[in-house]
């Protein structure tokens, strides 16, 4: 799947305001917009945070487009408040989960012109790649979902993943906690071995026995809290549960996969590729990440690893020296 992952405004000249209390430097925006809250983080022409700001739900198909919109501008507004500056800001990249298609961009664009002379806008995901020099290398994120996406030295991108809940998140937080669920019920049947997750979830959710799960799952839903199954997942394959362990090396080798894939993709010559990654289950979790890194390994030649803290703080800086864009 060929992906285009960036679209941005002109860069027009400089507008009153954009400059500090001096009026010398410009200030720059990074912006993470996920599915649960939108941080916004401002920068000097030195990359010095001066402000964050945080709101609600950035991804427009969940909250619909004015409210989306509205969290990013207050979160926004917030952050610039908090750095002392006035909106426009020099320039802007904006990362937002939900979008993809290029109507996406044509929505949202438009709305989001007044945050900065130049905006940059992109999927969530991309805002990693901003870790990596020029933009080039491999980013895979997994948290409660999971997406692998690359850029080349030409500018082609590749997208692996990042189908959502219901037919993707291969590898992802939430994926390790639903499977982790099949596992404990099936034992609770008698329908699959007996592993020590059941009497885990029952315990974490504070419930008398196996029935009582579905009430915990339906009919909200709630992937979040699915998704922090993984860290008892992770626990129990440690301490030499066979069905956890089994749970964590496919959600592993389904990471690899994905890493591969957006690699062989792409043109990265005889080189080891520089790779990023994001989302707290790799964050978090240095031996399920060790794990990941050891089946990469195995298929690809692997260079610098950088661990994406903060998307929106790298995505300020690296707009500001915008050499990709």
């Amino acid at each position: 799947m060929t992906h285009n992952p960036r679209y941005s405004t002109p860069d027009a000249n400089a507008i009153p305001g954009t400059r500090d209390a001096e009026g010398v430097s410009f200030y720059y925006l990074g912006v993470d917009g996920g599915g649960t809250k939108t941080l916004a983080i401002v920068v000097d022409a030195q990359g010095q945070e001066r402000g964050r700001g945080l709101a609600g739900s950035a991804n427009y198909n969940a909250v619909g487009l004015d409210q989306a919109i509205q969290h990013i501008h207050a979160a926004v507004e917030q952050a610039a408040q908090v750095a002392g500056c006035r909106l426009p800001l020099r320039k802007a990249w904006l990362g937002l989960a939900g979008i993809d298609r290029p109507h996406d961009y044509e929505a949202l664009l438009p709305p989001l012109h007044s945050l900065a002379e130049s905006v940059h806008l992109t999927n969530d995901a991309d805002l990693a790649l901003s870790a990596l020099e020029d933009a080039v290398g491999v980013v895979l994120i997994a948290g409660t979902g999971s997406i692998a996406l690359g850029r080349d030295a030409h500018g082609t991108s590749r997208r692996a993943g990042g189908w959502g809940h219901v037919i993707g998140d291969e590898g992802s937080g939430y994926e390790m906690g639903r499977l982790g669920l099949q596992a404990a019920v099936r034992a609770a049947d008698g329908r699959g071995p007996q592993t020590s997750l059941l009497p885990i979830f029952l315990k974490r959710w504070h419930l008398n026995n196996a029935n009582d799960i579905v009430g915990c799952v339906y009919p909200d839903e709630d992937k979040a809290r699915i998704a922090r199954l993984a860290t008892d997942v992770l626990t129990a394959a440690r301490e030499g549960d066979e069905v956890a362990g089994t749970i964590v090396r496919h959600a592993a080798d389904e990471l690899a996969l994905a890493v591969s894939v957006v690699s062989n993709a792409l043109d990265f010559p005889q080189q080891p590729i520089p790779l990023a990654l994001g989302g707290g289950l790799l964050l978090h979790n240095p031996d399920f990440r060790a794990q990941v890194l050891q089946r990469l390994r195995q298929q690809q030649l692997i260079g610098e690893v950088v661990l994406v803290e903060e998307p929106a703080l790298s995505a300020a800086r690296a707009i500001l020296r915008a050499s990709f864009v």
